[in-house]
């Protein structure tokens, strides 16, 4: 196992800055995912990594050797495309030792590598077949096996699952993580799938217009994002915005949203107490799963406010159903369990989870 250490990376085509001053550290063992949106960069930083892409500015150094002017092949890593990358004249057996023999590894020692990583992707019985007699999630698993066999310091994934159907991908990731657990080796993968990033990941790094937004373990970027953006993006459906102004009220300080009917209220979320003054703008952050029926008679520990609002939509999924509500000007969405969620065109009480709430600066857009 080896450490990846990232030390204020840039990357520039031309005049065009595709990454900007990347710090990023993962310790020997983990697995990171670098998750974004189209054109954040992720892409463009594994390639940095794997020797594919040159650094600009910045240093990668992998296992504490400074690799920028390294060649692919030295760097001792294995990566998996999102393309599967395979020789269709090859048999899978083929295909899974060609980098063995480029690199004259003898008979024996090819044959237990290819004994080893067949068993432990399920792909024995596909040894003598080629990619065009394989399926989707069985070319994946052959692109995984060439990779497992070089028994590298750092394993890349590129997007591996994005030509899958959702099905597959579900069972794929799985098969993934059990490998993972397994072979206990540094990994980087890149997606941009936040379910992947968020089931897959011991820390995620996301990214947004190649700058790194948020790098911390999944529970904190989806409890305590940094940002509105981070906020934004993690969280299908995403975290609902509105803004509010704090103010003081009977019990002390709240806020009071600032698009209802002036009269809402709602209390402070845990330990912005001291960081709030009266009359200062904020953004409220709050997930739709944080927004439930409100029930008086049910204790909760959290510090609940109450919003009544029109339903305008009702969007049953089969294990929730997603209620729209409207505060406001503005639509907001709320998760229910199917047997307690409104019909359209009636008024529910939502009571909203402030202690799971989230304060956002409305000009820097940062956590409060």
């Amino acid at each position: 196992m080896a450490s990846l250490t990232i030390r204020n990376l840039s990357k520039s085509y031309g005049a065009i800055e595709v990454l900007k001053g990347i710090e990023l550290e993962a310790q020997a063992g983990e697995f990171v995912v670098l998750v974004g949106p189209s054109g954040c960069g992720k892409s463009t930083l594994l390639a940095m990594i794997a020797g594919l892409e040159t650094v600009t500015a910045g240093e990668i150094a992998i296992g504490g050797r400074v690799v920028n002017s390294v060649p692919p092949k030295d760097r001792d890593i294995a990566m998996v495309f999102q393309s599967y990358a395979l020789y269709p004249t090859m048999t899978v057996r083929q295909n899974i030792t060609f980098g063995m023999e480029s690199r004259r590894v003898p008979k024996a020692e090819q044959d237990a590598a290819v004994a080893r990583v067949a068993a432990l992707l399920k792909i024995d019985q596909l040894l003598h077949r080629k990619p065009s007699q394989l399926s989707g999630g069985q070319r994946q698993r052959v692109a995984m096996g060439r990779a497992l066999v070089r028994d590298p310091l750092l394993f890349l994934f590129d997007e591996p699952l994005s030509n899958l159907d959702a099905k597959l991908r579900v069972e794929m990731r799985t098969e993934i993580k059990k490998l993972y657990k397994t072979l206990g080796k540094t990994t980087v993968y890149v997606t941009h799938d936040q379910v992947e990033a968020m089931t897959l990941a011991s820390r995620i790094a996301v990214m947004h217009q190649g700058r790194l937004q948020q790098f911390a373990e999944p529970s904190a970027v989806y409890e305590r994002p940094a940002n509105i953006f981070v906020a934004g993006f993690m969280g299908s459906p995403s975290m609902n915005f509105l803004p509010a102004v704090a103010v003081s009220g009977e019990g002390g300080p709240m806020i009071a949203l600032a698009e209802s009917d002036g009269g809402t209220l709602l209390p402070l979320p845990t330990g912005t107490a001291d960081r709030l003054k009266p009359g200062q703008r904020v953004v409220l952050g709050i997930r739709p799963e944080h927004l439930t029926r409100h029930d008086p008679d049910r204790p909760s520990r959290a510090p609940l406010g109450r919003l009544d609002v029109p339903v305008e939509m009702v969007e049953p999924t089969g294990a929730e159903t997603i209620v729209i509500v409207r505060v406001g000007e503005r639509e907001v969405t709320a998760r229910f369990e199917p047997d307690l969620a409104p019909r359209e065109g009636s008024s529910v009480a939502l009571a909203v989870d402030m202690g799971k709430a989230c304060l956002f600066d409305p000009d820097t857009e940062r956590l409060l």
